[in-house]
């Protein structure tokens, strides 16, 4: 039987005339890592508040373990919850060393001193601390000071642990490691998980499902490979990088409508059970590294005739700017540099290209 950690269930929250939540629903069972991904304002920063107790619900309710501890009526303090969180800025006190900082819940809590050297003796071999306890946070780099501040939050064993942007305030080659490292400790201790970011790699290296939230609703959750082969929304699509957006006219719906782009029929996946896209005005979206160059343009089914701009070298590859016979700007990933005014076209698998009705966003 699962084991459910988290209920959350038409929740809603405002701020004035501002909505920045309604009817939020999802629950969150043991050992699951979920990540929350949207944009600046989407209202996920909100949601974690809320579940951490900082905030109270306007409307819905949210239950720990079956107790329900937020509603409009009824709000649980933080600390009575069984969670933990790490802040995207670590939130350590600067004047203690890190073995108090780590110690410092479960001395709040009153466990024996021996027990505290023991519990704090694993996390420090897990997270790679050893020799650091007698320093203080300043003395450590931005990557020791999180994993202290997730040492700490692991200490007391909470029932949830809230993961707020933890990674924003690292270097890229520092987020990469930390995020692999992460994933391995979470899962090795079986830890509750509820995290956000605004970092789609961030997300896909750490999540078991991914909950896609935009302006205060959940526009998609689901295991992070659904979500990246089949978004559900226009606005997901983008944020999991299908980053070229055409305006097309509908031919043909259906789970695979066909659409026309200067006179050429593109072929791709439209989204939801019914997959009606009742509208003749359509956006066709693609991520650069799905669509294949070739030299000469043909008028086979999605075979895209593009005129390239310029080449832009990325490490492993170039990437080309171009623009559509209707003159659409799009970019695709090439594996050598293409001189600009070269005529060609692009391939783009049915699989690959999704088709939303069209919308200003």
């Amino acid at each position: 039987m699962t084991n459910t950690i988290l209920e959350v269930e038409r929740l809603g929250k405002s701020f004035g005339s501002h909505t920045a939540l309604r009817d939020i629903n999802f629950s969150v069972n043991q050992g699951e890592i979920i990540s929350v991904l949207g944009p600046s304002g989407c209202g996920k920063s909100t949601l974690l508040q809320l579940i951490a107790g900082l905030q109270q619900p306007d409307e819905g309710e949210i239950r720990l373990r079956g107790t329900t501890v937020a509603t409009v009526s009824r709000l649980v303090p933080p600390e009575k919850r069984g969670i933990n969180m790490v802040f995207q800025d670590y939130a350590l006190w600067p004047h203690m060393t890190i073995y108090d900082n780590m110690a410092y819940g479960l001395r709040r809590q009153k466990v024996p001193a021996a027990a505290i050297r023991e519990k704090l003796a694993e996390l420090v071999a897990l997270l790679h601390l050893e020799g650091l306890e007698d320093r203080l946070p300043p003395q450590l780099s931005g990557g020791q000071q999180q994993r202290v501040a997730i040492a700490r939050a692991l200490a007391t064993k909470p029932d949830l642990l809230l993961l707020d942007e933890p990674l924003s305030n690292l270097d890229m080659r520092l987020r990469i490691e930390m995020r692999s490292e992460m994933a391995y400790l979470f899962r090795q201790l079986g830890t509750t998980v509820f995290h956000v970011t605004h970092d789609p790699d961030e997300a896909f290296a750490m999540a078991d499902r991914l909950m896609i939230m935009r302006a205060g609703a959940v526009d998609q959750i689901d295991r992070p490979q659904i979500c990246y082969d089949r978004p559900a929304t226009l606005s997901a699509a983008m944020l999991l990088g299908a980053g070229n957006r055409l305006k097309s006219k509908l031919v043909r719906e259906g789970e695979h409508a066909t659409v026309r782009i200067a006179g050429q029929e593109i072929v791709g996946t439209s989204p939801g059970n019914s997959n009606k896209l009742r509208t003749e005005a359509v956006d066709l979206l693609f991520r650069p590294d799905s669509a294949l160059w070739q030299t000469m343009p043909t008028a086979a089914a999605n075979q895209l005739p593009v005129h390239v701009l310029h080449s832009v070298f990325e490490g492993k590859r170039w990437r080309v700017l171009a623009k559509t016979g209707d003159g659409q700007p799009i970019s695709f990933l090439h594996d050598e540099y293409l001189d600009a005014g070269l005529e060609g076209s692009l391939h783009i698998s049915a699989s690959d290209a999704f088709v939303f009705p069209q919308q200003s966003a």
